[in-house]
């Protein structure tokens, strides 16, 4: 019996022990708190970074390539702006481009297939279940506002293409526009070798955004996508955290894979006028916004004082000599003695120089 009790209090002592060295935390409750300190960890890496605003006088852009540049294409901000990168899900606005181009039924039905999943494996985790119906309306809504790359194997099977085929129209359709440095191994952006440089998927954008079919929903902010049989998707645009007060956004896209980093393309409208913004290879989910923002200030701040020219005072009019006072008619003329004549001074004879002819009205002028 002693000997039962010594082994008691051995194995108190050192349990006691055990919790004193741990603080007290369980294995479970340590494990968990491990977990919550990996995701602040991540969630970290996750944010902006905080950067002065301005630096040698530009906008301090984070990104490793970027491109600003205004309504008359005249250069803002450049910085590597030809340099082939990654851009990720910003492929998805030339395979758009190739959908529509081939006529798709925006009403007619698609599902989701084991194919289309197998094309977006690896990548983010898609809302659109395989089964699922949804118009190609839709879907369009899926790829560009929710960046879902299962949407887009789908509508290459609405338009009779295959993930293989829609890549050979989708690197003809970069010929086509003039892009020397954008190519495609795949549809969706999930592929190292999909590349293309700022300068060149501005231009994707501007067709984009200049489609009747597709600018419209790269400007929404939100979109409920409606599955036959199931629940509303709501899809909030992935681009929505570059608007700011000063900024009203146009239509753009954003992308992210491990190669590409995070990417950005997107149409503003800033002081009443619009600027086109590409920035890849961003650190931190949130600094390609900020590079929006820091170039916003910047170019607001810059913005040239317009100085309104004053017109020139007239100069005074030389005095004319005081005349005799008109002498009074009767409404009725009636017989009278003659008045006798008042002394007056001289008047000129000279006549007066004729009035300067008025300067044309200003018409208007149509702006093409």
């Amino acid at each position: 019996m002693p000997r039962f009790f010594r082994r008691f209090a051995l194995f108190t002592t050192t349990a006691a022990l055990a919790v004193a060295l741990t603080g007290g935390a369980t294995p479970a409750f340590a494990a968990a708190k491990r977990k919550a300190k990996a995701a602040k960890r991540k969630k970290a890496v996750a944010t902006e970074r905080l950067v002065v605003a301005t630096k040698r006088g530009q906008p301090n852009v984070q990104a490793a390539a970027a491109l600003v540049i205004d309504e008359t294409g005249a250069t803002v901000f450049a910085h590597n702006p030809d340099k082939e990168r990654p851009i990720a899900s910003i492929s998805k606005l030339a395979a758009m481009l190739i959908v529509v181009d081939r006529n798709l039924e925006l009403e007619g039905l698609s599902t989701i297939n084991h194919g289309d999943a197998e094309v977006a494996k690896n990548g983010a985790k898609s809302r659109l279940l395989e089964g699922m119906t949804l118009s190609n309306r839709d879907l369009l809504h899926a790829a560009l506002m929710g960046s879902d790359n299962r949407a887009v194997p789908a509508l290459g099977r609405a338009v009779k293409l295959t993930p293989a085929q829609m890549v050979v129209a989708m690197n003809a359709k970069a010929k086509q526009l003039g892009l020397k440095n954008t190519r495609f191994q795949e549809p969706t952006g999930l592929s190292v070798n999909n590349v293309s440089t700022p300068r060149e998927v501005i231009v994707m954008l501007k067709h984009v955004i200049a489609n009747p079919v597709l600018g419209p929903i790269t400007h929404r902010a939100e979109y409920d996508a409606h599955p036959v049989g199931k629940p509303p998707l709501r899809y909030n645009n992935t681009d929505r955290q570059a608007a700011r007060t000063n900024v009203q956004l146009l239509g753009g896209k954003t992308g992210y894979n491990d190669f590409a980093r995070y990417c950005l393309v997107v149409a503003t409208k800033i002081e009443g006028r619009t600027y086109y913004m590409a920035f890849l290879g961003d650190e931190g989910k949130l600094t390609r916004f900020g590079d929006v923002a820091r170039v916003a200030d910047w170019i607001v701040s810059h913005k040239p004082k317009t100085v309104i020219a004053s017109a020139p005072a007239p100069a005074p009019a030389a005095p004319l000599a005081p005349s005799a006072p008109a002498p009074v008619v009767p409404f009725a003329p009636a017989p009278a003695a003659p008045l006798a004549p008042a002394p007056a001074a001289p008047i000129s004879e000279a006549p007066l120089a004729p009035p300067a002819p008025a300067a044309p009205a200003p018409t208007a002028t149509a702006t093409p």
